[in-house]
């Protein structure tokens, strides 16, 4: 569809037509995505589009192909450069598939909310069906599937270890983290002649090599780094055959995060090796400094892009996520938090990189001019909603430091935690003209909060709608330290902060916590301990997320092998669906559908004085109707023969040593 004149500005083309109109023979770089085309910076592949684009690259876009043959990645023809591939702005399987691994109801990313369109594995999938089309037009691979694929990961779908993503994808080259400075380095230097073969020392790019050199590699590891010496990580083979090594394997890999010290990462797999370069460096923030040859990137740049903010007018049905986002804005990107069952540290990193005041506000008048803006901005945040403009005092203790969280155990000395600038911001925004309403609907992390009483007062009095999204997670001490989450006591003292600040604003306000079941480290007991705390404070929580490993968190590690990787000591973590369902069934105690598992799951963890009707009790007993229900469904399907076996966790010995760790029943555990 060529450029329509009801748009400020042109849509990158999606077909033959689309070149014609800006008068192209030949795009130099095409983005294949699997995600509706949706003209907003919140879509990642699209948000490297328009970079591109604005450097000067004829960018073509292919959203959602087909990919049951190769014709449809022909529509626009050969790149003059490469194909850019991504799965989108999530991992197909997790955009697929649930905790229970049963297939999901809705693509938030799809139009109308379709499923399948796209293919499970969507990288490896698309990347073959580019080479089927044009054998000789490099690939790279990019997005958060590849990024948190590119060295051998466990992989809960398919319940095995599996390799890394470019070997599968057969692709030129992988770009992991936030893209941009890697993908303009590439292509600028593609530009100019350099063959794709040769472009091997790129941050933030990672790429195969052959046996010989990983011999050398192995037998000195300053080899290709001349300023610091190349970690080779335990092989392939290695972690497939021994859990201890796939802990050593997520451990080293995790160390060399932080772009001021990371070390090259080199892994074996049979007779070739996957080779990463560090991290990218952080991009600056608001403008930046011109840098050497123009090559600087600051936050600024990417929201200035020329967005349509929003669909394609292709489309003809709403796009779930878009709605969710398309009022929304966000401030920063990165996160020091750690926790081990986020990947959002691992793919966008811990240095946080902020946009200016000015930047944000041009934002806001940009969308004032959309026609369905109301006055409302729905968020005002980024993946944590205060950690805007936060950083360390020094930039040479950020750039030597080792630390994997800033907040934990407890908020470092060296964190500078002043939200003044995000105050400000805040208040700015809210006096722009045409804007009644800036919510914060990003989570609020409580450890720093509590910190600034100003910014709880500006929150309570001006920011929520009436319910803030907060996320303690959980409440056992030894669940939260695998989780690397503050204590449950911080949660607690930022839950009375705000309920002060609240009725000081003359406000009937309510904080909504997020909790996770079936976490590396809780077992049936800590979610006892969990659902009596919820009853106990009033809450009955309907945000309630079953764990699920995904690739490459430190807690998907301690899923898999039975190990903390980083003190590589026993860990507890519930087996099977069932348990899992059983941990998610006390969480959700007050919802008479759960009140069976509820009442197994007490039963297995030793607590059936928690079964009754008085007011210690969590669920109510046994209904005549439900026994009834129960036995003919025992009856009908042969179930009730084997209850799942509930184990205890390794808990401290009088002197502090752990208790032998019960053998887990079954063989190795899927993630």
């Amino acid at each position: 569809m060529a450029y329509s004149t009801r748009y400020a500005h042109p849509f990158l083309p999606t077909t033959r037509a689309d070149m014609q109109a800006r008068g192209w023979e030949q795009c130099d770089i095409i983005i294949v995505t699997g995600d509706a085309y949706v003209d907003h910076p919140a879509f990642g592949p699209v948000l490297i589009a328009r970079f591109l684009e604005g450097r000067g690259f004829k960018v073509g876009l292919l959203p959602q192909p087909d990919w049951h043959s190769a014709e449809p990645f022909k529509a626009l023809g050969p790149p003059r450069m490469f194909f850019g591939v991504a799965a989108g702005n999530l991992d197909s399987m997790l955009n697929r598939l649930t905790a229970q691994k049963k297939n999901r109801s809705e693509d938030q990313y799809s139009p109308g909310g379709q499923t399948n369109c796209r293919p499970d594995r969507a990288t490896i999938v698309y990347a073959q069906r580019c080479r089927e089309a044009y054998p000789d037009v490099p690939i790279i691979l990019g997005g958060i599937e590849a990024s948190l694929r590119r060295i051998a990961h466990f992989d809960y779908w398919s319940e095995k270890v599996r390799r890394s993503i470019l070997f599968d994808a057969k692709a030129d080259l992988l770009v992991f983290g936030m893209g941009e400075r890697p993908i303009m380095e590439v292509a600028d230097r593609m530009r100019q002649g350099e063959r794709i073969q040769d472009i091997r020392d790129v941050r933030g790019t990672a790429y195969t090599i052959n046996d010989e050199e990983m011999r050398a590699l192995e037998a000195d590891p300053a080899r290709r780094a001349a300023d610091r010496k190349t970690v080779v990580l335990p092989s392939y083979e290695q972690v497939i055959e021994d859990k201890h090594a796939f802990a050593v394997m997520s451990r080293d890999f995790q160390m060399e995060t932080n772009p001021g010290n990371a070390r090259p990462l080199a892994q074996r797999h049979g007779n070739r090796a996957i080779y990463m370069n560090p991290p990218a460096l952080p991009l600056e923030d608001g403008v930046g400094t011109a840098g050497a040859e123009g090559k600087s990137v600051a936050m600024d740049e990417l929201y200035d892009l020329p967005f349509n903010r929003v669909p394609h007018p292709m489309y003809r049905e709403r796009i779930p996520a878009y709605e969710t986002v398309k009022h929304s804005i966000v401030l920063m990107r990165g996160c020091f938090g750690g926790c081990t069952f986020c990947s959002i540290t691992e793919h966008e990193g811990r240095v946080i990189q902020s946009r200016s005041a000015e930047s944000v506000l041009r934002e806001v008048r940009a969308m004032r001019r959309m026609g369905d803006f109301r006055g409302t901005i729905t968020d005002l945040g980024g993946p944590t909603a205060n950690m805007y403009k936060l950083k360390c005092k020094s930039e040479d203790i950020e750039k030597r430091c080792r630390k994997l969280s800033c907040v934990h155990p407890g908020v470092c000395e060296n964190l500078q935690t002043d939200h003044g600038p995000l105050i400000s911001l805040m208040q700015d925004v809210r006096k722009e003209d045409g804007v009644k309403h800036v919510f914060i609907a990003s989570g609020v992390r409580y450890d720093l909060a509590e910190r600034s009483p100003e910014y709880v007062k500006e929150l309570a009095a001006h920011h929520v709608g009436g319910q803030l999204s907060v996320a303690p997670e959980h409440v056992s001490p030894r669940v939260l330290e695998k989780m690397k989450k503050p204590g449950i006591e911080s949660f607690e003292r930022f839950q009375q902060m705000f309920a002060c600040a609240s009725e000081e604003a003359g406000k009937e306000q309510y904080d909504i916590p997020y909790f996770i079941s079936g976490h590396p480290g809780s077992t049936l007991e800590d979610m006892v301990e969990l659902a009596l705390w919820l009853k106990q404070n009033g809450k009955r929580p309907r945000q309630v997320q079953d764990f699920i490993p995904t690739p490459m968190a430190m807690a998907t590690a301690m899923y898999f092998t039975g190990l903390d990787p980083l003190k590589m000591e026993p860990v507890y973590t519930a087996q099977g669906l069932r348990e899992k369902r059983l941990q998610k069934a006390l969480l959700l105690y007050w919802n008479p559908e759960q009140w069976p598992l509820a009442r197994e799951a007490l039963k297995l963890a030793g607590r059936e004085d928690l079964i009754g009707r008085g007011p210690h009790a969590l669920v109510p007993p046994e209904s005549p109707g439900e026994a009834a229900r129960r036995q003919r469904t025992e009856r009908d399907t042969g179930a009730g023969a084997s209850a799942p076996r509930h184990e205890a966790a390794p808990r401290p010995g009088p002197q502090g040593t752990a208790r032998p760790r019960a053998r887990r029943p079954g063989g190795p555990r899927a993630r």
